[in-house]
């Protein structure tokens, strides 16, 4: 077992350069991975303040400096689940910034593996 945590968050390089162009037109940003319907499997982005963070929501670390949320709900069934926020092309949800630039975000998702499961801690919730 180590010592240190497990990242449950993380991202591609195609992410990091798409999160720089859209804090240069819109400031800090946060993501929020819903359980919802259509693009729930898509992680949400947000200018910072422009969405509601709730007290059941669970932060799971950072993108390239943006907070990343997931519902309580969401977060039982993907406890054991490591995230990798990547762009492809396409139309997301017109609510999430990066719609306009026709690529939208998307979760590519593997199980921990037991010595990670072993490592992880119990992620905060509400806003941080």
């Amino acid at each position: 077992m180590t010592s240190q945590s497990v990242e449950r968050v993380t991202y591609t390089p195609a992410a990091a350069t798409l999160i720089d162009k859209l804090r240069s037109l819109h400031g800090e940003l946060l993501f929020h991975q819903s359980g919802g319907c259509c693009d729930g499997s898509s992680p949400m982005c947000y200018p910072v303040g422009e969405f509601r963070i709730g007290q059941r929501d669970v932060y799971l670390g950072s993108v390239f400096g943006c907070p990343f949320y997931m519902s309580g709900p969401q977060f039982e069934l993907w406890r054991h689940t490591h995230l990798t926020v990547d762009v492809v092309k396409g139309c997301g949800s017109g609510f999430s910034c990066e719609s306009p630039e026709g690529v939208r975000f998307l979760i590519r998702s593997r199980l921990f593996d037991a010595n990670e499961q072993e490592s992880l801690t119990e992620p905060p919730t509400g806003p941080q």
